[in-house]
């Protein structure tokens, strides 16, 4: 039997985030108390999820459980492999170095 659209893109998302933290299965599975084959079915969509698993996975990537089920939210960005890779980048650094880096961006994109 077939798995739902829906169990599909929510693995598909599991994995985007996953993904923009840096982080394997196998690091993602330690955060939420399971196994790193059951992270690789979820994100495949082979696998149904719990929605006590789910907001555990949700913590873990410090998304809402929400996001994950935004299924348009990356398509866009994704398109733009430079975009992307500065936004993952982005994302393993701190609020305040996000910061810095988003003025020296204002430096120098914004018209004087």
């Amino acid at each position: 039997m077939e798995k739902s659209s829906v169990t599909k893109q929510i693995g598909v998302k599991i994995r985007e985030f996953r993904k923009a933290k840096r982080m394997t299965q196998e690091q993602l599975a330690e955060r939420v108390a399971t196994n790193p084959s059951y992270i690789g079915k979820l994100e495949r969509g082979e696998q149904n999820v719990k929605i006590q698993t789910l907001e555990k996975i949700a913590e873990a990537l410090d998304v809402s459980t929400f996001a994950l089920f935004d299924f348009d939210q990356f398509e866009e960005i994704r398109r733009h492999d430079i975009v992307w890779n500065a936004i993952s980048l982005l994302l393993e650094q701190s609020e305040s170095d996000q910061r810095k880096a988003l003025a020296v961006l204002e430096a120098l994109f914004k018209p004087y």
